[in-house]
């Protein structure tokens, strides 16, 4: 996830990016379907392993090989939205006990649900900031998610099953566009790649 010239210590350490993008991509494609009702799907717990072991885990793993490369964007990102899906995970897991405590309070369930995803929103906001004016691929994508996570915020304050699949939509966007920018990174490194995708370096 290199939105810079260059990093600022360079080191032998392979590119993590397009493992963390598409890692990052895969789990929000996943969820994403889930939320435009695929297939009349409407538990979204099956996403929990993904959630955990990829856009978890292997995001977090990305961030923290992004440390030693220099990159401070891409470690902050990768770590970031690593620890998004995992405790996003914890949420729908039962032993955790959480939706358990809100069995019989479902209407404070949904505002907490909602002041969880207007916090990653802001998150995402920040990061958004950063790019706007170096990439245009990476503008695209956190300008999805961030209308996305806006969506799905909205969808548990007011209860809308439409809002909640437009948030699903753009969350779609957002995951075709990682993966996007995931095959761009691998070819970079690859001499002999076909054809070279770009990102509008601005």
């Amino acid at each position: 996830m290199d939105t810079e010239e260059g990093p600022a210590h360079p080191s032998g350490i392979g590119n993590p990016a397009p493992m963390g993008l598409f890692a990052f991509a895969s789990t929000t494609f996943i969820l994403s379907m889930y939320n435009v009702n695929a297939r009349g799907i409407t538990t979204p717990n099956v996403v929990v392993g993904m959630a955990i072991f990829g856009g978890g885990l292997t995001q977090f793993i990305a961030g923290m090989w992004e440390f030693p490369r220099g990159n401070v964007f891409g470690a902050t990102a990768f770590s970031s939205y690593g620890a998004f899906w995992m405790s996003y995970a914890t949420i729908f897991i039962p032993s955790s006990g959480i939706l358990a405590s809100y069995a019989d309070a479902p209407a404070e369930l949904a505002s907490a649900l909602g002041i969880y995803l207007v916090t990653w929103l802001m998150v995402t906001l920040f990061f958004l900031l950063c790019v706007i004016r170096r990439n245009i691929a990476f503008t695209v994508l956190l300008g999805s998610l961030s209308v996305a996570f806006a969506c799905l915020a909205a969808a548990q304050f007011s209860g809308s099953v439409m809002v909640t699949k437009a948030g699903g939509a753009f969350g779609i966007i957002t995951a075709f566009v990682a993966y996007y920018i995931g095959v761009s990174e691998m070819m970079v490194a690859e001499r002999r790649a076909v054809v070279r995708l770009p990102t509008g370096h601005i």
